[in-house]
């Protein structure tokens, strides 16, 4: 069973979405990751949201660059914690994205990692799971130590 599910609204964003995955696999946690897009494939990302309590999830992560509504979207369809990744690659270097990610209205909170901020929304997603895995609240303040050696 998932408890983090992962989703990137393109394909192009997969070296994001790698430091995604090996963060959560360095924890062993376990992870389900989907490529769908708020604008493109809208009625995806409703199912893969609206099931993700079914199967399991306790986190989300959502990536999106521009636009960046695939955060919001998500958030606006659960109350799982969504962790939003503004992506740069726009003319704006993913400002815009973090203007987007950012900016929610009152009741359907994102919260949001810095732009291309991958390996922290993991580590967050971690975090919220740990609230209830001691092992892994143990896991990352070793991890934590590693970091500052």
């Amino acid at each position: 069973m998932p408890l983090v599910r992962v989703i990137a609204g393109s394909k192009s964003d997969s070296e994001h979405i790698k430091k995604v995955l090996d963060t959560l696999e360095s924890l062993n946690i376990s992870y389900d990751q989907y490529y769908a897009s708020a604008h493109r494939t809208p009625d995806t990302v409703v199912n893969l949201t609206k099931n993700a309590e079914n199967d399991g999830v306790k986190v989300f992560i959502a990536m999106a660059g521009m636009a960046a509504h695939l955060p919001g979207v998500i958030a606006g369809h659960t109350t799982l914690p969504v962790i939003g990744v503004p992506l740069s690659g726009s003319a704006l270097n993913g400002l815009d994205a973090l203007y987007s990610v950012v900016q929610m209205p009152k009741g359907i909170p994102v919260a949001t990692v810095a732009i291309d901020g991958s390996i922290n929304a993991a580590t967050l997603a971690a975090q919220i799971i740990a609230l209830s895995d001691n092992d892994l609240s143990n896991k990352l303040k070793k991890q934590r130590q590693d970091y500052y050696k």
